[in-house]
């Protein structure tokens, strides 16, 4: 599937464990720095929230993004793992490291009011007109890293290594981390030694950042189910075999995986999200099909989910007399997201020297997903943060008792408060870059 707010005190810089610093030793982008690129990458967040679009067609969004870094300086290279896009910036010896944004949106409408408001319609896979919206803070994500790209370029005297930034596509459906490291990720470029990450956060103040070490997004399965029938008149069902019985007795008995074969405190969930079968009220069709999410963090875990959901599928289409056995389809969506100990503590300890160590905020482990994950499983070392992005007001007016709660992600009403947000998000993404690339 990583949000923070500059607070710092002083136009001085500082480094863990000094005071001030010179222009030689910059752990952080200087507030002057952030400031002069900030209107640049919020005219780029507004002009891809206005024209957002879905996984697996990212042209133009992958187009704007390479344009800017490519003028940058950056070795640029398009089209990766679908419409992914790589910049490379090499700066002599050092550590190679990994800047990750995402580039589509979601085919929803937008409800935000803001004058910037997406209005883009466009045909999804399907062929189907659906309406497109930003409303997972892609956007924001792309725009904070174009920011950041700008001043590691212009400062490449305080820091060496290799700079990797990378537009990630089809994030949504789980696709794009997994094409980008098939189509050569690891292999045509430098192989990143760390991986890093930031993500909006639709529940926390601006200015705030959420870290949590080890796992804190879960492993993504989905399961496609299609249970088998005889189809009768409804009046008689002693002809046929009711496949929406057995439909019905399937999803029950799947929960007792979570209550009976999982140990209690390991994460884990299995939801039924679709069910479709039958056409009238008097008729038992031949058929009912079913759609799975398969959430957890343990592998051994995830294993036994997704036997369990096999065994028990079977069982009960053999207990109900289907005619035949069920079609089973599992799909591999994401792996766990897991943040790197050691560099988490590092990091955040870092961001604490900035930020100040009240706006660092554990977080607690999620069972959202994000392919994130894959870069880490294929041998970076990586970090993933989450990026306040609630302006105060709204953040105190949800806080009064009786209060709506505040629209989330993937929210036709999420507006994140995106200059603010940008202004955080550069400064952690620099120090943060700062710090991997001063490691050996």
């Amino acid at each position: 599937m990583i949000r923070f707010i500059i607070a710092l005190m002083c136009s001085c810089l500082f480094v863990a464990g000094a005071g001030a610093a010179d222009s030689s030793t910059w752990t952080v982008a200087s507030p002057d720095q952030v400031n002069a690129v900030l209107p640049e990458a919020e005219a780029l967040y507004r002009a891809l929230h206005q024209n957002p679009e879905i996984s697996l067609h990212e042209e133009q969004t992958a187009a704007k993004l390479a344009m800017r870094i490519r003028a940058l300086g950056y070795d640029v290279t398009t089209n990766v793992g679908g419409y992914g896009i790589v910049g490379v910036l090499k700066n002599g010896a050092g550590p190679t490291v990994m800047l990750r944004t995402e580039l589509d949106a979601l085919p929803m409408p937008e409800k935000t009011g803001v004058p910037y408001a997406s209005i883009v319609t466009m045909k999804n896979d399907a062929g189907t007109v659906v309406p497109v919206m930003h409303a997972c803070g892609h956007d924001l994500h792309m725009a904070t890293l174009y920011g950041t790209a700008k001043i590691m370029a212009a400062n490449r005297d305080k820091w060496h290594g290799t700079l990797i930034v990378i537009g990630q596509p089809a994030e949504e459906i789980g696709a794009g981390a997994a094409a980008m490291l098939k189509d050569g990720l690891y292999t045509r470029f430098p192989k990143p030694d760390y991986a890093f990450a930031l993500h909006d956060d639709a529940g926390m103040l601006v200015g705030n950042i959420g870290y949590l070490e080890g796992y804190h997004l879960a492993s993504a399965d989905s399961v496609d189910i299609t249970i088998y029938g005889r189809g009768s008149h409804g009046a008689e069902p002693q002809k046929g075999v009711d496949p929406i019985l057995i439909a019905s007795r399937t999803v029950v008995a799947l929960q007792s995986i979570i209550s009976r074969e999982v140990t209690p405190g390991d994460p884990a969930v299995v939801t039924v999200g679709s069910i479709h079968g039958g056409t009238q009220n008097n008729i038992i069709p031949e058929e009912v099909k079913l759609q799975l999410t398969v959430r957890t963090y343990n592998p051994e875990t995830r294993k036994k989910l997704l036997a369990g959901i096999e065994r028990i599928t079977r069982g009960e289409a053999a207990a109900g007399g289907a005619p035949k056995e069920p079609l089973i389809i599992t799909k591999s969506v994401s792996s766990a997201a897991y943040n790197d100990p050691e560099l988490t503590r590092l990091i955040v300890a870092k961001l604490a020297t900035i930020l100040g160590p009240d706006k660092l905020i554990l977080s607690t482990p999620h069972m959202a997903f994000d392919d994130f994950a894959e870069f880490g499983v294929a041998g970076a070392r990586s970090v993933h943060l989450n990026l306040g992005a609630v302006a105060p007001a709204k953040y105190a007016a949800a806080q009064q008792p009786g209060a709506a709660p505040l629209p989330g992600v993937h929210s036709p009403y999420w507006a994140p408060d995106y200059s603010a947000a940008l202004k955080t998000g550069i400064t952690v993404e620099t120090a943060a870059l700062l710090e991997l690339l001063a490691r050996k």
